[in-house]
């Protein structure tokens, strides 16, 4: 922006500073650079798309978009308070779960508050602090997981919000039930504490997660969970958030009226009851994440064991070189470099053909000389 606009003496201090988040390259635009068929690896979508009954959902709303949506998401949130054992009061939707992650920083946080969060993990909770003129803190990672016990000490009176991606991403490691108990009872009850969960399916390992506890406990504590992921609905944009009834009436006052769509929320409802759909979606990601490892291992290649539906790995050189070799091949995948890892890169596991054909790229990109992007 022009030193001289006048738009700069009306922008707030911060705005300017704010880095925006950087999306995947789509398909269709690499496509049509490289004249030829692209796979994308690249945002963590489930490979075998939405449930078939999310998709007969639509249809039967097609003929009622001209109608605004329910403000207020009542048959989803009832499922969904169903499902989890808690009052629809406790139950607040998004579209997507990043419109919950900045709805919460507009709530509580403004300039002069302290948010904390960890290095290395999802943009979009730094870019939600940003927003609003808060005071970041990263903490460092501890073996390439998150560090609850830095965490802790780094909260002050002036922190409101924590912010944990559990799995993390990028990393996709995870922490426990047991740390996160830890963890609550070493930081004030006063302090929100935000447990994303986008990769809870994925992630079902003993010991995981028992957030819903800290809900119906009243707890100071937000589990958000999406549609985005195992549901593949990521295209609709919505998610939800499951919090003490309190929490959630403060965040109602603050969100945008009809931020889940009509089209979403029906087909969110479909999909919750598509067991099969979760159960197979789950599976494939266990079969295909153990072949794409072996395979890495064989090349040669290290990587973050992983809890979720994506693997960090580092081929040891720059990661945005080896992006654009791999993009070159039809290959879209993400390079790290923004999140600290120079030499890394996070690849989303597809459906085996997509597998296979990322490991031939990786394969000859492997064999190239760094500094030869082609």
């Amino acid at each position: 922006m022009p030193r001289s606009s006048p738009l700069n003496e009306l922008l707030l201090p911060w705005v300017g500073r704010i880095r925006p988040y950087p999306p995947g390259k789509p398909i269709e635009e690499v496509e049509r650079e490289l004249g030829h068929t692209a796979i994308k690896l690249a945002s963590n979508e489930n490979p075998l798309g939405p449930s078939p009954k999310a998709i007969e959902a639509i249809r039967g709303r097609l003929d009622q978009i001209h109608l605004y949506p329910d403000g207020n998401g009542y048959y989803l949130r009832q499922r969904l308070a169903e499902i989890h054992e808690l009052d629809m009061g406790q139950v607040i939707l998004g579209a997507g779960s990043t419109d919950l992650i900045e709805l919460v920083a507009r709530t509580f946080l403004t300039a002069g508050d302290e948010a904390i969060t960890s290095e290395s993990s999802f943009y979009i909770y730094r870019l939600a602090m940003d927003e609003v003129g808060a005071q970041r803190v990263e903490t460092p990672l501890a073996d390439e997981g998150i560090n609850l016990t830095a965490m802790a000490r780094a909260v002050t009176r002036r922190t409101k919000v924590v912010y944990i991606g559990n799995p993390n991403n990028p990393t996709g490691t995870l922490v426990t039930a047991e740390d996160i108990d830890r963890f609550l009872s070493a930081i004030p009850p006063s302090v929100l504490v935000v447990l994303d969960e986008a990769y809870y399916e994925y992630a079902q390992r003993p010991g995981y997660s028992h957030s819903l506890d800290y809900v119906r406990e009243g707890r100071n504590v937000l589990v958000l969970r999406t549609f985005s992921k195992v549901h593949g609905l990521a295209g609709l944009r919505i998610g939800y958030g499951l919090g003490h009834a309190e929490l959630i009436e403060a965040l109602n006052r603050v969100r945008s009226p009809f931020n889940a769509n009509s089209l979403a929320q029906a087909a969110a409802l479909a999909a919750l009851d598509d067991r099969e759909h979760i159960a197979r979606s789950a599976e494939s990601n266990r079969r295909e994440m153990k072949f794409v490892t072996q395979e890495l291992a064989l090349l040669g290649v290290r990587y973050t064991p992983s809890a979720a539906n994506f693997i960090l790995m580092d081929t040891g050189r720059d990661c945005e070189e080896d992006f654009m070799r791999l993009l070159h091949q039809g290959v879209i995948v993400r390079p790290m470099k923004l999140y600290g890892f120079p030499t890394r890169l996070r690849v989303t596991i597809g459906a085996r053909p997509d597998n296979e054909r990322f490991l031939e790229a990786l394969t000859k990109v492997m064999a190239l000389p760094a500094g030869n992007r082609r």
